[in-house]
């Protein structure tokens, strides 16, 4: 049957769930059929979701997902022939006016709110998703979580790729933002079984393999200086060649080996100059696009640098997060609510993708029909797949009325919690004592 390999997810997927398991699936299944929501009680109106309103927010108090057997059982859906193909990035879950719940820290934001700095206010959230097409918009989350007040983006994804790639019989690829092209990020993947793609800022600072040692004094760390901004410093390409891409039209790659970050020089890589060009062959984008490959042998430079075009599949997921999955709907009262909510995130987005190919498209009215089917798609028509396959989910049991508060029970404040700058202290300069 076309449904069983679904129903086996769901079955398995159910079970790790932990505590509250039924209320909590039925809550997934209820997100997945319901476009549009204005709270979280909202969702208790799905025909799906059997129980009470307020059975939503008990299990988020009490359920307890088990990420590492979840992302494990991610890892068995992906084909073991060709290398997986990783991204990463971070988003942000914005709580402006939460002055209750804890660890709110300054986030970057694609809309300003204090002056005319890009920032917000809440939660970080660091993702690293396995990007299953050449083409499309789909990104499969295998971890998606909290960035906590102690924690930067970089060392957040170094420790969720690490937990990832133990399980991948083969090497992964994975492709990341400028933001992570740095040293520490390069140094500290050194041990992981992966190779890195990652974009370079313009004005960044290289350094190539220094000369041979002279004999004299320390043996040398770096080479010629290669600054990305100054092409007198780049000398000749190992090799550079032309292709006609259907999107981007005429394109120009030039390839520079053996390259390092001032500050890793253990690490060498391969740097990548991607630009546009028209007929005469001038440049057609006043930037180009920078990428350093970081590990073992590289993919042919025809195809590598396309790799990255598909790291933006992930930006497409997070959209369809907060406005298809209704992440930032819920105004959740703590960070362990938060996370559990969140760990639903890639649970629904895997049963989307696994039933791409069973589902009939449903368009709107005012849709068009397609042959691709999207992610929004896919949801659109899930509610066909429900009625077939069902739900793990065991019935509601109801327990009477609840008695309430107490009347004569206090009610204490919730704590004002204040929100949490995180800064990089720099070690102080010895000074020479004083006569």
């Amino acid at each position: 049957m076309k449904n069983a390999r679904l129903e086996e997810f769901r079955q398995v997927a159910y079970k790790y769930l932990g505590r509250a398991k039924d209320a909590t699936f039925e809550l997934t299944d209820a997100i997945l059929l319901t476009r549009n929501v204005y709270s979280l009680a909202d969702l208790s109106l799905s025909p799906v979701f059997r129980r009470k309103w307020s059975s939503i927010y008990e299990a988020l108090q009490d359920s307890r997902p088990q990420r590492q057997k979840l992302m494990q059982l991610y890892i068995k859906q992906i084909p073991a022939e060709a290398r997986p193909l990783l991204a990463g990035d971070h988003t942000n879950w914005s709580r402006p006016d939460a002055v209750t719940l804890q660890e709110r820290t300054y986030e970057h934001s694609g809309t300003s709110i204090a002056g005319n700095k890009p920032i917000t206010v809440g939660q970080g959230y660091s993702t690293i998703a396995w990007i299953p097409e050449d083409s499309g918009s789909w990104a499969l989350p295998l971890r998606h979580e909290r960035i906590t007040s102690w924690e930067s983006p970089i060392e957040k994804a170094i420790w969720q790729l690490k937990q990832v790639c133990e399980h991948f019989p083969a090497r992964p690829i994975s492709v990341w933002d400028s933001e992570y092209g740095c040293a520490p990020f390069v140094l500290k993947t050194a041990n992981i079984a992966v190779d890195i793609l990652v974009r370079l800022r313009s004005n960044l600072c290289l350094w190539g393999e220094p000369g041979a040692y002279s004999g004299k004094g320390c043996p040398r760390k770096h080479g010629d200086k290669f600054k990305l901004n100054e092409p007198k410093t780049w000398g000749e390409a190992a090799s550079v060649f032309e292709v006609d891409d259907p999107k981007l039209k005429r394109v120009r790659v030039s390839l520079w080996k053996n390259l390092h970050f001032r500050k890793a020089a253990t690490r060498p890589m391969s740097t990548i100059r991607v630009e546009r060009i028209d007929e005469q062959g001038n440049q057609r984008v006043s930037k180009p696009l920078w990428l350093a490959w970081v590990g073992e042998e590289m993919p042919p430079i025809e195809e590598v640098w396309r790799l990255y075009l598909r790291r933006f599949t992930i930006d497409h997921w997070y959209r369809f997060l907060k406005q298809r999955l209704h992440w930032t709907v819920p105004k959740l009262s703590t960070p362990k609510q938060c996370e559990r909510w969140s760990d639903l995130m890639p649970l629904m987005t895997w049963e989307l993708w696994l039933a791409r190919d069973i589902v009939a498209d449903n368009p709107l009215p005012w849709q068009k029909s397609s042959d691709k089917m999207t992610p929004g798609r896919v949801a659109q028509a899930m509610g066909s797949i429900f009625a077939v396959i069902g739900t793990p989910a065991q019935p509601p049991k109801p327990r009477g009325k609840s008695p309430g508060w107490k009347t004569d029970q206090p009610r204490k404040r919730r704590i004002r919690y204040p929100i949490v700058k995180k800064t990089t202290t720099k070690p102080r300069k010895e000074q020479s004592e004083s006569a």
